[in-house]
């Protein structure tokens, strides 16, 4: 940061003392005070920013009143006259004498020491395109200004113009006494025009800007505004130097690229408007605040000295500051993950007694973190302003110095509070987007809303945080409060019923906010509005009028002291001040306003009703509460997704991913109950109020199906919805050992070693399985880590093959020593083939022939893809069999694996093909016509593919293959071919040119939530081994693998854990199929490490040696084993002889 790079190095370890990370004095001290600040923010962040933005509206309505614009209640009307001091304010003074050696020098306006020199004032007067042939509007002449027969002024030459291109101005000059220069000046407030001074008519008039902005409504305020402005920018051309203009460019040009720096950081970290935006809005509020306490402080500012420091204050501070906060909240965010699985005295980034789970916690593990570095140089910087504030620098850098200071201060407290109140608002959105986003995604999967809403809620990050401050229940929004389900309506009703009362409070102000006509506007007039705000050049705004007075200076060797005003603009008008006024008053023009003030409230009330009035700021209120409207509707929304239906589910707790304890039934009255009366208690849906023993006599007695335990136990008035589920299966276990009819082999059921708590049932309910009776825990081991183009991962494998894992673990070690294996995405498309029938051969030939031409396609994919957000339509292939038309659509399907996405698009797109496009006699045989093919070995998906298409390779070297594998290059690509290649043809196999793909396919299968059944061909594969330069060169090819990270197994906990372990669990942030098809990448990669190892072991003889030293208690000898045997009853041939002589027995 910019304050920071400005100490020595020995300096800049202020905040942390010692090289250990260890926080100093001032670190500990300031610390706290920022997080309880930012905490409160994020607790509340509608009130702060509501709050904000209402101090930036009475601090704008505050500037617009004040002395900065010189306007408001206080500013001088017609009747006093000009405000004289402020024209000495914006002009330059000029001594030329004796004593100076008759050169001009600079005075200070207003402290001449001389009181022998003569003063005089030498004004100017401009009217604005005037002065070009065709114009329609002339400028009056100097002899036609009325000047008293006791004035001293005199006109003087006027000096041209330079950019008379430009602005065709007419400019008079004219000098006077100083004592007499504001009685001159009232004067000349209202000019005739000339053309028509002799004509008599009602002559058009030049009227002064100051004196006719008095004059006008808040109606033309902003027009007023708009002019004074592009006035003050046309002069302050002519007064600057090219080298000035140059500056200023490139300034305004570096303060642009600093704003669209801004934005391109923020879009790196996944925000591409609203932070940005926000960033902007907080500095705009920071400089308001500056601005009002600078000004009502007395230290004058005037516009061109803010246009001229502004764009150098941004590029030079810039917004580095919230940049780095922000890449603080999402650090800590993304480190708080896997703060849960270290342990308690292991370090892990997040600072202590900060839970970064939650966003309010994650804000201030930020804070905690980078907010004393930020203060710090928040210090610095304010520090050097200061100092320059302090400083006898002139030309209105102490005045900006002082501005910027308060600049700087306020932005520090507002990227504090207002800032970190938007960004934890914005964190919720996305929450709540990824949520839906999420939910939507397992429905269309096929699951269960209630299933698809739990999995969704279970997998928010960041969480809510809860009343206690854990954040391992959800419950508790950003804004502080339960989402309950009488919050939402109230809280509709709250913000519809303050929407419509502002309205209301604002037409019916209408007749109060006009404001009095004779009183001056809240908008930039006075003389500010008409001169050129310093500072100017006097040889340029009056050159040659310097120059007269200098000749008639010397000619009498007299000292005088000229004071060169800035120059006076007019306007050409069709009547006098005081017809245009009347012209412009509006029929609210009416001072209702003090008597209404004198009741309810003084000026707090008027500036809110001039706040509702300025034509800028109206707007803005109604864009804001638009958006307010549109954002609260979307948490409306978002919130009503979020609370349970009464009807549908209602227990939230079984989202939580920790073990959950047994929950103990709750146990009636041990009043005897008949038969009949828990049968009545039955059909009175309070079930659940019943003891095991009496459900389970009357499930026996076939009064309580067993598949419907889980509906009929459920009443949240009694039990969660977990306890229900859990009783339901232990209930079902005691039917089984109950049933007569299999009592020989059930019996034992309800107290074996089967488990069935502790396992959060609400997600295999209605979603993974039916008639639940426990769970089978599998052991699960890790191989790895494995080098997957360029990234570590560890492998899980879920099996009770021995030796597996630490075979692909030793594929894994000589892929890595090669650097790694390289992975290749060759294509992406989950197929169904339904079968669909005609009563002629030629109405077959007619369909397949329109599904195959471009009309066909067309409308197909448009009513495939109409049936989901992610399911997308990439071909079709048709087959004939007879009368049977069988047709194989190929699509996307996001991150799910997409069998149920796909079949309902299926569904609809045939519809649409029977109903619409002429083929009604066509009858659907079925949505599967094993056309697919799905959970069988076949040919077409081995061609063309289906799921995700993925070829694996590495290059192990030479060295590698004899040290760690003990084996040769040679012999293992002479093994892969007579094994693999010609093995596997002669046993005519399909998809299966490979060792054990299925190992390591059924493995990762069962511990990432996959199919079990499909990896019949997802294990297809075709190894190929090559020698390249003595290394062996290895490649799997695997056109099927058929994953998903959203629905099906994957919504279990244990499977999740394992895909959050690979990177990949649930959908893709950004880009929809991403986290499918890495996971297909990494399934590839570890077959390939699979294959190393195993061909590796056939090729030394060490399969069966290793079988059985891990699984048997007696390891048998190397002439015992039946490979060996084999492998010595082979051909004596020297490649195989070489490739075996690493396999002598020990």
């Amino acid at each position: 940061m910019l304050g920071i790079s400005l100490l020595p190095a020995r300096l800049r370890s202020i905040g942390n003392q010692d090289g250990s990370g260890k926080p100093g004095y001032l670190n500990r001290r300031i610390s706290p005070l920022l997080q309880g600040l930012s905490r409160r923010s994020c607790t509340h962040p509608i009130h702060i920013i509501v709050f904000v933005a209402l101090l930036a509206s009475t601090s704008y309505i505050g500037l617009l009143e004040g002395s900065l614009f010189e306007s408001g209640r206080g500013s001088t009307d017609a009747s006093q006259g000009i405000d004289m001091a402020t024209l000495l304010e914006g002009g330059r003074s000029l001594k030329v004498g004796l004593e100076t050696g008759w050169k001009w020098q600079s005075e200070s306006c207003g402290h001449i020491e001389d009181i022998s020199a003569e003063r005089l004032v030498l004004i100017t007067l401009v009217f604005p395109n005037s002065l070009s042939n065709n114009s329609p509007q002339t400028a009056p002449l100097a002899e036609a200004v009325p000047v008293s027969s006791n004035s001293s002024a005199r006109p003087l030459p006027s000096t041209s113009n330079p950019f008379s291109p430009i602005s065709q101005d007419t400019a008079l000059a004219f000098s006077v006494n100083s004592d007499e220069a504001a009685a001159f000046i009232n004067e000349l407030q209202e000019l005739p025009e000339h053309n028509e001074l002799a004509q008599g008519l009602d002559a058009r008039m030049w009227v002064m800007n100051a004196h006719r902005s008095k004059g006008t409504g808040s109606q033309n305020a902003l027009r007023n505004w708009a002019s004074n402005a592009w006035t003050e920018f046309v002069d302050l051309l002519k007064n600057a130097e090219s080298l000035d203009i140059t500056i200023m460019v490139l300034g305004y040009l570096s303060m642009h690229l600093t704003f669209v720096s801004l934005f391109m950081s923020m879009k790196r970290m996944g925000s591409n408007f609203w932070l940005a935006t926000t960033v902007l809005f907080s500095s705009v509020f920071a400089f308001l605040f500056g601005l009002i306490v600078t000004t009502k402080l007395g230290v004058p500012i005037n516009m061109v000295l803010l246009s001229e420091g502004l764009p150098f204050l941004v590029v030079t501070i810039g917004f580095e500051k919230p940049i780095i906060l922000t890449k603080a909240v999402l650090s800590a965010s993304l480190n708080s993950r896997r703060q849960d699985t270290r342990p308690n005295n292991e370090p892990n980034g997040i600072p202590v007694g900060c839970n970064a789970n939650t966003i309010q916690g994650a804000v201030q593990a930020a804070v905690r973190e980078k907010g004393f570095e930020i203060v710090r140089d928040y210090a610095i910087e304010v520090a050097i302003l200061t100092a320059g504030a302090a400083s006898g620098v002139q030309g209105g850098l102490r005045q900006f110095c002082f501005l910027a200071a308060w600049i700087l201060f306020f932005d520090c407290v507002l990227l504090f509070t207002f800032y970190t109140a938007i960004l934890s608002v914005k964190l919720e959105i996305n929450r709540i987007k990824r949520h839906v986003a999420l939910r939507r995604a397992l429905e269309e999967d096929g699951v269960s809303r209630r299933v698809a809403e739990n999995v969704a809620t279970s997998n928010e990050w960041p969480r809510p945080e809860k009343e206690d401050g854990a954040a391992d229940q959800p419950g508790i929004s950003v804004f502080g409060k339960k989402v309950r389900d009488s919050s939402v309506p109230r809280f509709k009703v709250l913000m519809m019923g303050g929407f419509i009362l502002i309205n209301v409070v604002n037409l019916c102000t209408i007749p109060f906010r006009a404001g009095n006509k004779n009183a001056a506007p809240p908008i930039v007039s006075g003389i500010s509005g008409v001169v050129t705000s310093p500072p100017i050049d006097p040889f340029k705004v009056a050159e040659k009028g310097i120059e007269y007075i200098y000749t008639i200076a010397k000619e009498g060797q007299k000292t005088t002291v000229v004071t060169i005003l800035p120059p006076i603009k007019y306007e050409l008008y069709s009547s006098s001040l005081s017809s245009f006024a009347e012209e412009n008053a509006s029929i609210f023009d009416i001072d209702y306003r003090d008597q209404l003030f004198d009741v309810v409230g003084g000026r707090v009330i008027e500036g809110v009703l001039n706040s509702l009035e300025d034509p800028v700021l109206s707007k803005w209120i109604i864009v804001a509460l638009t958006m307010s409207l549109i954002l609260n509707g979307y948490l409306f929304n978002a919130a009503r997704w979020s609370v349970p239906n009464e009807h549908a589910f209602m227990d939230r707790t079984a989202v939580e991913p920790a073990i959950r304890p047994k929950a103990a039934p709750i146990e009636p009255s041990q009043h005897g109950r008949s038969p009949a009366d828990c049968e009545q208690i039955v059909r009175e849906n309070m079930a659940a109020t019943l003891s095991d023993d009496e459900l389970l006599a009357i499930a026996v007695r076939g009064k309580i199906p067993a598949h419907a335990l889980e509906k009929t136990l459920d009443n949240p008035k009694v039990m969660t919805k977990l306890a229900s589920l859990t009783r339901a299966v232990k209930i079902r276990r005691g039917i089984i050992s109950r049933n007569p009819a299999t009592a020989e082999t059930s019996t034992l059921l309800e107290g074996s070693k089967l488990p069935y708590e502790n396992y959060n049932y609400e997600n295999v309910h209605g979603a993974c399985c039916e008639n639940v009776i426990g769970y089978l825990p599998l052991p699960l081991g890790v191989a790895g880590p494995l080098v997957i183009d360029g990234q570590n991962f560890y492998i899980p494998m879920a099996t009770t093959e021995g030796v597996l894992v630490a075979s692909t673990n030793r594929g894994c070690k000589a892929i890595n020593a090669g650097g790694g294996a390289v992975t290749i995405l060759t294509g992406d498309g989950m197929t169904r083939g339904p079968c669909v029938a005609f009563s002629t051969l030629k109405r077959a030939g007619v369909a397949k022939l329109w599904l195959d031409s471009d009309e066909g396609q067309k409308i197909m994919k448009a009513a495939f893809n109409s049936t989901s957000r992610f399911a997308r339509l990439q071909s079709m292939k048709t087959a004939l069999a007879g009368t049977y038309l069988f047709i194989r659509f190929k699509t996307t399907t996001g991150d799910a694996m997409g069998m149920n996405m796909i079949s309902k698009g299926v569904e609809c797109a045939l519809n649409v093909m029977m109903e619409k496009n002429g083929f009604e006699d066509m009858s659907i045989i079925s949505v599967s016509g094993n056309y697919c093919t799905d959970k069988k070995a076949a040919a077409i998906n081995w061609i063309d593919g289906r799921g995700k298409s993925v070829v694996a390779e590495a290059i192990i070297p030479g060295d590698v293959v004899r040290k760690q594998l003990k084996s040769d290059v040679n012999a293992m690509v002479e093994l892969n071919m007579a094994k693999n290649l010609i093995g596997s043809a002669m046993a005519g196999s399909i998809g299966g040119f490979n060792a054990h793909a299925a190992n390591i396919v059924a493995a990762m299968f069962l511990a990432t939530g996959q199919d079990p059944a499909q990896v019949v061909e997802s294990s297809s594969c075709i190894t190929v081994m090559k020698n390249y330069n003595d290394n062996l060169q290895i490649s799997v090819s695997m056109p099927c693998i058929e994953v998903g990270t959203i629905g099906g197994g994957t919504v279990l906990e244990p499977q999740q854990a394992m895909l959050d372990l690979l990177g990949v669990k649930g959908a893709h942030t950004t880009n929809p199929g991403d986290n499918a098809r890495k996971l297909a990448r990494i399934i590839a990669a570890s077959v390939l490490a699979g294959e190393v190892s195993l061909c590796a072991a056939l090729a030394a003889g060490h399969l069966v040696r290793a079988h059985m030293a891990h699984n048997r208690s007696v390891i048998p000898t190397r002439s015992s084993t039946p490979v060996s045997a084999a492998l010595q009853a082979g051909p004596n041939r020297g490649q195989i002889q070489e490739g075996l002589a690493m396999t002598t027995t020990r």
